[in-house]
């Protein structure tokens, strides 16, 4: 199954914000781990990730540093701001009512979809 592109770029800022509320973190990182969250449903592309954490630090959501570790090439490390976690309170505000009325609407009427189609 695919996931919508509307729907992926309307749930990627809540996403990385949450992603990195848990811990700072590297690009790959962030695309290995949306990847492993969404059991392999979500495979986000670096075209999509980078251009979201620049909008993001733009915003002051997040913000960056390169670090070096011995033996291999240097990473932009990610952190979310207070700012960020402002806004991610915010996102999951609005999605948790997004989320709920999908749910009323989806589970209110217990046909099978098969019948609603």
């Amino acid at each position: 199954m695919k996931v919508a592109k509307d729907l992926v770029a309307a749930s990627a800022t809540p996403m990385v914000l949450g992603i990195l509320a848990e811990q700072e973190n590297y690009g790959y990182a962030i695309l290995r781990r949306i990847n492993e969250l969404s059991g392999g449903e979500l495979d986000w592309t670096e075209g999509l990730l980078y251009p979201l954490l620049h909008r993001l630090e733009r915003l002051g959501f997040v913000e960056s540093n390169w670090r070096s570790v011995a033996g291999e090439r240097r990473r932009k490390y990610y952190r979310v701001t207070d700012r960020g976690l402002a806004e991610l309170v915010e996102q999951r505000r609005q999605w948790d009512t997004v989320v709920d009325t999908l749910k009323e609407i989806w589970l209110g009427d217990r046909r099978p979809l098969e019948v609603l189609a």
